[in-house]
Parts: structure tokens; C-alpha cells; sequence
């Protein structure tokens, strides 16, 4: 363990922890754009800027490791004037378009122009202009509101291992893309999506419904697989409008692509709603109590076990429910019916 003083307050942290880490733990606001704890630390954005005493210049507190004895101020008035230019800077290559931006009110970038009082753009001069239509059919881009701080690169690459997007360009030109600025063709976790800190990186299925007004939070569990994801559920009404998940949690708001994306299942008039059973041989599937369809999945096993014996029988359980629901269902076959023919679904 190391100590340090951070704006005169001493505080203890594990050697090899950086500043701002240490600064965290004193439950010191330093801004960030390019920072996210789950990855390594980057210092693309400039914003988390510090002053350490024996330093000639400030230095980025998320690459800057903390040091014994060190004594670190996070903010003064050169700091602050440091931090509104660089954030002044990133909004006058930026669309004026907050009122229709569909992360409104969850954009770390206008959350900084508001914290700075920036109503104006004192920076002249071209914008860039990298829009285009992408044919993927989930993933977003609005690259002109890009401010480049790498998170999607760096979580596609260190989190998923895919490295399907990069930088390309240098300057004034530099941009974030797929190779050869192809479509996105990858695995569509919309990991990227989640870091984005800006409305540069969106889905869309989000477009066209509510951003915050009336949208309620559900805090649920996954249910593609057995890995139970924490997620939270946006809906309106009983429409389920986007899937998140915290960081908070055993995934650390980590998503596959059914988790994030495939949700629509859930309001989708062809999903059943009653349990269907053929009440005549070759007959139609008719709607059935489920008192009814468990007496009849009762008789016929019954059946085919008296003629047939146990082993006549076997169950497949699903992927979808939980250890506790697998555990239960392979004990009714073992224990009850008394076969050990169960399988899995994802075993292969």
C-alpha cells in the first residue's frame, strides 16, 4: 500500500493504482470521456488532467500512476480553463443537434458543455463530415459526433477480441471505422454501443421511441442462456422500448447480441400466450388450460412407459432456463420417471 494526498486529503491505495483510481476512492469528481475501469486506461480525452507538485505540466490522472508521498490537486483555475477549452474544442467540430440526438440527456459531452457554461462556439472553421449509411442492421454510426476516444475500439478489442473497427486517418481526417470503411460485419454485441459517450454509436432499434420521458426501469435477468445477465429492461407502457445492464454486477454490463438486441419476441403477436393441444388425432392445435396440457403430457407418458418402459422416454432441457429449472427437470426424469435420457441443448 501506498499513500498520497489528493486536494489535501491523504488517501491509501495499492501500489500500482493510478490517480485517478486514488482520486475515486476519495470520492473526487475528476471529468473523463475516455475512461471506463473495466479497460485499460488510454488518455485519449485530455479531460482527466491533474496537477502533481514537483510536475512541471498537469498530466492525465488515468495513465499517471499514483506514487508515494505524491501530492496531487485536481482542480484550479488553470485546470478548469484547460479542461472548458479542450471540451470547447471537441464541441466546435460537433453537431449542434442536442434536441434531436437520440442520448439526450445521457451524453457525457453535452453533461460537460453544461457543467462549463459553453453556449457558444468560439472555434471556428470546417467540421468534419464522415457521414454515411451503414447497412448492418443493428448498429448506428453518426460519425460526425465522434470525439474519438477510442472506447469502442479498445472494448471491442480487449473485452470481445474481435478488433472489427479501428482508426483510420490522421488529423483532421482521423475517424473510427471498419476495414477498409466496409459495412460492420462482426458479431453485433453492441458493446460499443454501451461505452459510446456521445450519440456517435447508437441502435437502431432505439430510433423513434422515448429517450427518457415515461420510460420505466426494470432491473431482470437474461434469459437466452444459463449465464442469467443482469439487464435492464427501458419500457413504455407494456412495450419494451431497449435493453442496458449495469456494470455493477457478475457481467459487468457486458451483452451478446440476443441479450442487447433481441428483445422484440416479447410484444410479437405470433407469441404464444396458452399452451396448444390436439384433442383429436391429425386434429388442429386448440387452446388449452394448462391444467389440461399437464394431464395429457401425464397420460401419454404414462402410457408410453407402461408399454414401453422408462427408457422409452427422454427429455432436452433448454439453455434458456436456470440451473435451478435444469436441476429439476433432470431430477423428474431420473427420480420420477426413472430414465437418465437427458440431454442439453448447449452441451455440444
Amino acid at each position: 500500500m501506498i499513500t498520497l494526498t489528493i486536494d489535501n486529503k491523504t488517501v491509501e491505495v495499492v501500489k500500482g493504482s493510478t490517480v485517478l483510481e486514488a482520486a475515486k476512492k476519495l470520492k473526487i469528481d475528476i471529468p473523463t470521456l475516455c475512461y471506463d475501469s473495466r479497460m485499460k486506461p488510454h488518455g485519449a480525452c485530455r479531460l482527466c488532467i491533474v496537477e502533481i507538485e514537483g510536475m512541471r505540466r498537469p498530466v492525465t490522472s488515468c495513465t499517471t500512476p499514483a506514487e508515494q508521498g505524491m501530492a496531487v490537486t485536481t482542480t484550479s483555475a488553470h485546470l478548469e480553463r484547460l479542461r472548458k477549452t479542450t471540451v470547447e474544442l471537441l464541441l466546435s467540430d460537433h453537431p449542434n443537434d442536442c434536441m434531436v440526438c437520440i442520448r439526450a440527456g445521457s451524453c457525457t459531452l453535452q453533461e460537460l458543455a453544461y457543467k462549463y457554461g459553453i453556449r457558444e462556439n468560439r472555434f471556428g472553421g470546417a467540421m468534419r463530415d464522415h457521414n454515411r449509411v451503414d447497412e448492418n442492421p443493428f448498429i448506428m454510426r453518426e460519425q460526425n459526433k465522434c470525439v474519438l476516444c477510442g472506447l469502442c475500439v479498445r472494448v471491442c478489442e480487449e473485452v470481445q477480441g474481435v478488433s472489427a473497427i479501428g482508426y483510420a486517418g490522421r488529423g483532421f481526417e482521423a475517424k473510427i471505422c471498419s476495414p477498409f470503411e466496409h459495412d460492420l460485419n462482426c458479431e453485433f454485441c453492441g458493446q460499443c454501443v454501451s461505452v459510446c459517450p456521445t450519440g456517435a454509436l447508437s441502435a437502431k432499434m432505439w430510433a423513434g421511441h422515448p429517450r427518457h420521458e415515461g420510460v420505466e426501469l426494470t432491473e431482470t435477468t437474461c434469459t437466452y442462456c444459463g449465464c442469467g445477465c443482469n439487464i435492464t429492461l427501458h419500457s413504455l407502457g407494456n412495450e419494451i422500448t431497449r435493453v442496458s445492464s449495469r456494470t455493477d454486477n457478475h457481467n459487468r454490463g457486458w451483452l451478446c447480441v440476443k441479450g442487447r438486441f433481441g428483445y422484440e419476441f416479447i410484444n410479437s403477436e405470433d407469441r404464444l400466450t396458452t399452451p396448444l393441444i390436439r384433442r383429436e388425432k391429425g386434429g388442429a392445435l386448440e387452446p388449452a388450460s394448462w391444467e389440461e396440457a399437464i394431464s395429457l403430457v401425464v397420460d401419454k407418458f404414462s402410457a408410453i412407459k407402461e408399454k414401453h418402459g422408462a427408457d422409452a422416454l427422454g427429455g432436452l432441457a433448454s439453455a434458456r432456463c436456470t440451473n435451478e429449472e435444469n436441476y429439476m427437470f433432470q431430477k423428474l426424469f431420473r427420480s420420477a420417471i426413472g430414465t437418465n435420457n437427458v440431454d442439453h441443448c448447449a452441451r455440444y
